[in-house]
């Protein structure tokens, strides 16, 4: 669901972007009571396997599409809301930078299509009050499935209302949303049902990291789960990014099926910019090796490449530091000393 460039007006883009940074602000404020050397450890290895799991995309089955997991329900869940929303903020940052996944002018829209209402609006469903205190597995695997479906559908209907208010008649609201919310509404129970594994893993490893609230208390956590996720994150972009699916995202899908365009083109100063910086920056354009060539090659599967296998690596590594730097801003925020006065006598 990473929109391009061609897909939002200047206007569009640049008021997502500052709502982002805005929210993103405050987000870094709210961390500040709960941050602590563990919990940065922990937004830096979440981050980096969401975007290891970004790299997979799976088919939808008897659609000629696939989706791959949004990530932005389960970091809220094991980091809070705030910092949920700065990790997958740092995430799609790093994707869009260095991977050229997203355009940096549609950056606003994708951090809040798969951040904001991941974060805000289906976390507070995925402990209460469907789950309750989480002592039933069957509850709290319900919960897990109703945020990611809810959280997936304003998603999609976030791009819908994005390429409306951008004015992109190739893609008529009518047909477009007709199309792109019951294909994430398929994407969405996958989501649902990776969430509720890896919650249910952290729950049985550290179920301390579970705290339901916008802070976690992980200075006692016992490092099985992080040695998990790290493990993990390093077998998804390592190897199995190699088994991708070759078929359009839902979003490519539904763009193809409305206008028969899997991409729009690029007009105006502002995308020609962001592209112009985009193709400075990313040194592993679509998750591999720059190519001089310019006829497109037939997708193999799989896709056995080194460039995935190094991008998987460095991405998930840039995900972390970026990550942990904004939860290191946190801290510092909270170790500011008080003005001259202010101490006990």
């Amino acid at each position: 669901m990473h929109m391009a460039d061609a897909l939002v007006s200047p206007d569009v883009g640049g008021v997502l972007w500052a709502a982002t940074l805005g929210l993103g602000a405050y987000s870094i404020r709210k961390v500040t009571a709960g941050v602590d050397d563990k919990k940065i450890t922990l937004m830096g290895v979440m981050a980096a396997f969401v975007f290891a799991a970004q790299m997979v995309n799976f088919t939808i089955p008897g659609t000629g599409s696939s989706g791959h997991l949004g990530g932005g329900l389960l970091l809220a869940a094991l980091l809070g809301p705030y910092a949920g929303f700065l990790a997958m903020g740092s995430v799609l940052a790093i994707q869009a930078l260095c991977f050229a996944d997203g355009g940096l002018l549609a950056y606003g829209c994708n951090v809040f299509n798969l951040g904001f209402f991941t974060c805000f609006l289906a976390y507070p469903l995925i402990y209460q009050p469907i789950a309750g205190d989480g002592s039933s597995k069957t509850k709290s695997f319900i919960a897990a499935m109703v945020a990611a479906v809810v959280g997936l559908q304003a998603g999609a209907f976030g791009v819908v209302i994005e390429t409306m208010l951008s004015g992109k008649t190739e893609l008529p609201f009518g047909a477009f949303v007709a199309l792109m919310q019951p294909i994430h509404l398929a994407i969405g129970v996958v989501e649902g049902f990776v969430t509720a594994a890896v919650l249910a893993y952290v729950r049985s490893a550290s179920p301390e990291l579970l705290a339901p609230g916008a802070t976690v208390a992980v200075s006692s956590a016992r490092p099985k789960a992080l040695l998990g996720l790290i493990l993990a994150t390093l077998v998804v972009g390592i190897g199995l990014s190699w088994f991708a699916s070759t078929d359009p995202d839902g979003l490519e899908w539904s763009m193809e099926k409305v206008s028969g365009m899997a991409e729009l083109e690029v007009e105006g100063g502002a995308h020609e910019t962001a592209a112009g910086i985009q193709a400075v920056t990313a040194f592993l354009p679509d998750y591999g090796f720059k190519s001089a060539e310019t006829e497109e090659a037939e997708p193999s599967w799989p896709a056995i490449d080194a460039g995935t296998s190094l991008s998987g690596v460095v991405g998930g590594v840039l995900a972390l530091g970026l990550s942990a730097l904004a939860g290191l801003a946190a801290f510092g925020l909270r170790r500011k000393p008080r003005p001259a006065g202010t101490g006990k006598a």
